[in-house]
């Protein structure tokens, strides 16, 4: 089994508006069209909600995952290091804050993640999981599945759309941090007697996992 590593991403030495960061904006939008992430958390989200709870993501970036979200009347905050888009409605909250010392979990009954929970060390995922899980719901992620295989597919297309340089880096070693089996909810700190947890790799390496609090 290839095990979990983590390696720092290019992104995250670069400013917002650096030219290699908005082309790595621009190949992370067509990474998500690829694996199909932001479809599947617009569908898997909104049903789950009860009427009156807000949702949280985590690492939201340039909020489009957000604002598809809430275009379809879903509320939902955002939660990035980086600033508030230009299009974020004044109606939701942004908060520009790290996620491991983010005081306003209390305020969330469901949190979900795209791409974002790999970025980890395991001490840093049971950190923020014992945070998460004393007040969430519902738990939402869809990460990269880890395997040298689909290492090896995103070496091959990468160049194919346009790829830089960050994206390249960045999405190799995304793959090596991230999961399979029931490693992300083991790492939250998720127990089985108490949170229904459902963790699957898609045909497009995707690994995501829904987690939901037991009545």
């Amino acid at each position: 089994m290839m095990p979990r590593t983590l390696e720092p991403e290019l992104l995250d030495s670069l400013p917002p508006d650096h030219p290699d960061a908005l082309h790595n904006r621009r190949d992370l939008r067509l990474v998500n069209q690829l694996m199909g992430n932001h479809r599947w958390l617009a569908c898997t989200l909104p049903p789950r909600l009860h009427p009156g709870e807000t949702a949280l993501e985590l690492g939201a970036g340039t909020g489009e995952l957000g604002l598809r979200l809430i275009a379809a009347g879903v509320p939902v905050d955002g939660l990035d290091l980086w600033p508030r888009p230009t299009p974020w409605p004044a109606g939701r909250n942004w908060h520009a804050a790290n996620l491991l010392t983010f005081p306003g979990y209390a305020g969330y009954a469901a949190v979900i993640g795209n791409l974002i929970f790999h970025q980890f060390s395991a001490a840093e995922l049971a950190a923020v999981g014992a945070v998460i899980r004393r007040h969430a719901r519902i738990i939402l992620a869809r990460e990269p599945a880890r395997s040298r295989l689909s290492q090896y597919i995103y070496r091959g297309l990468a160049p194919l759309f346009g790829a830089n340089h960050v994206s390249r880096h960045d999405g190799y070693v995304s793959i090596a941090a991230g999961f399979i089996g029931d490693e992300l909810p083991r790492a939250l700190g998720l127990n089985p007697a108490e949170w229904d947890c459902e963790c699957v790799i898609t045909t497009r390496y995707a690994y995501q996992m829904i987690a939901i609090r037991r009545a």
